[in-house]
């Protein structure tokens, strides 16, 4: 199993860790959309619009996105973010970790769903 990122908060500080399943979430986001906004991209991946931008900080600084700006219709500077050769590698990586996890999971629901529906039905 893979190990979050650490996330390098202020000194004298603990620090936090991208949880995988939100590092694979931004990745895949990203590489389908470089253009998404940090409110979109926060929206679909379910994090608030900081923890978004403390995230999206923390995987330009490991390497895995990089950051370029474009002059967009309304005078103002947009972003895109480009997803790097190592991010790509650790996103292949995440991937195949998260589906492993998510049938996991989907496997011991099944069981206790089972469970309970052959209770269920002995009670009728």
């Amino acid at each position: 199993m893979l190990k979050p990122i650490p996330m390098n908060m202020k000194k004298n500080t603990k620090s936090a860790e991208i949880h995988p399943d939100t590092h694979f979430r931004m990745l895949s986001n990203l590489a389908n959309d470089p253009y998404l906004t940090q409110r979109a991209l926060a929206k679909k991946v379910g994090v608030s619009l900081g923890a978004a931008n403390y995230c999206l900080k923390e995987l330009i600084k490991v390497g895995h996105l990089k950051i370029n700006n474009f002059q967009n219709s309304h005078n103002k500077l947009g972003y895109f973010y480009i997803v790097t050769p190592k991010g790509i590698q650790q996103k292949t990586l995440l991937t195949a970790d998260f589906l492993k996890r998510k049938l996991k999971e989907y496997q011991d629901l099944k069981i206790e769903i089972d469970t309970v529906q052959k209770d269920f039905r002995g009670k009728l």
